[in-house]
């Protein structure tokens, strides 16, 4: 059989030397990583074990002896090898690539100075898209990484021309717009200079509208409030409720366990108790009922304050045992 061996400079490899033109033996059985001397059939599956470095040697090998391969078959050893000519660089090139004037490996495409590029001209890796100077992209000329669109700086965009992250849309300075031409953050509108405007050719933040250069004011419990959107995120009551979704879990000890739920979790004297998934608004409720008065009253200075549409909304019932 026929194969490919890498070795390092010197033409070692796991401390032992090799030269070109001689037959090696050993006389054991081989087995894949533990002895017996390894080599690959596919040139390419080398360099899964060796850096793909000029600077070590390559040579095609002739195996003579019995031959152990893994199971994915990437990897071979034999008990008696003949090392029959190195391979030069220019060699390499060529077999570990489908395409022609790679510098990197497993590409097929042209030109490219990464690896496993179907594209080309591109200078990272696992790109589909040509001229990518990112990893993993399947658009055009990206200099970030997992673009579908073209003409990114940034990682993760679906749409085009943007030099943020994670965009769907095209021409944005930001990160995560849907939109087109913003200069911010979460837009699903276009033109805007701001962050998460749904409408067009704002300057402010979170605006449905066109053209407006302040931030509107938001309905709290159906009716006008003062407050702007900015001002729910930057408030203390919706860190407190933030927490809400964290409270649907409970550990119930073995002694506050009913006989009913020790049936149903026998493991429970292995675990001293089990854990009880709850509904959320009976988890809402403790959550609650746990609260200090302080924290209660932030959440009910909120403006416009409605005990019966905040009860409609989380489960809440803010009267409960008083």
């Amino acid at each position: 059989m026929k194969g490919y061996k890498v070795f390092n400079p010197d033409w070692t490899c796991r401390d032992f030397q090799y030269s070109v033109g001689e037959t090696y033996e050993e006389d054991v059985t081989p087995r894949c990583c533990k002895r017996g001397f390894h080599f690959c059939t596919e040139l390419k599956d080398c360099f899964n074990y060796y850096c793909f470095d000029p600077l070590n040697k390559v040579a095609e090998i002739e195996t003579l002896g019995e031959i152990d391969t893994e199971e994915e078959g990437r990897k071979s050893c034999t008990n008696k090898i003949k090392i029959i000519r190195e391979l030069s660089w220019e060699e390499v090139l060529k077999k570990v690539n489908m395409g022609k004037n790679n510098t990197g490996f497993g590409n097929t495409g042209t030109d490219n100075n990464g690896n496993y590029n179907t594209g080309s001209h591109n200078t990272g890796n696992y790109n589909t898209g040509i001229c990518n100077n990112g990893d993993s992209n399947s658009g055009k000329r990206n200099k970030g990484k997992y673009n579908s669109g073209g003409r990114n700086t940034g990682d993760c965009n679906s749409g085009g021309c943007n030099k943020g992250n994670r965009n769907s849309g095209f021409n944005n300075n930001g990160y995560s717009n849907s939109g087109y031409c913003n200069n911010g953050n979460g837009n699903s509108g276009n033109h805007n200079i701001g962050n998460r405007n749904s409408g067009d050719w704002n300057r402010t933040n979170c605006s449905c509208g066109c053209f407006n250069t302040e931030e509107p004011k938001i309905l709290m419990f159906n009716k006008p409030s003062n407050w702007t959107i900015g001002d729910w995120y930057h408030s203390k009551a919706m860190i407190i409720l933030d927490k809400l979704h964290n409270n649907s879990l409970q550990w119930i000890l073995t002694i506050k366990m009913s006989r009913e739920e020790k049936e149903q979790h026998p493991d429970y004297e292995i675990l001293g108790g089990y854990l009880r998934k709850q509904n959320n608004l009976e988890s809402n409720q403790l959550f609650w009922d746990k609260l200090s008065e302080c924290e209660k009253d932030i959440v009910k200075s909120l403006p416009n304050f409605d005990a019966e549409i905040f009860k409609e909304i989380t489960g809440i019932d803010i009267n409960k045992g008083v």
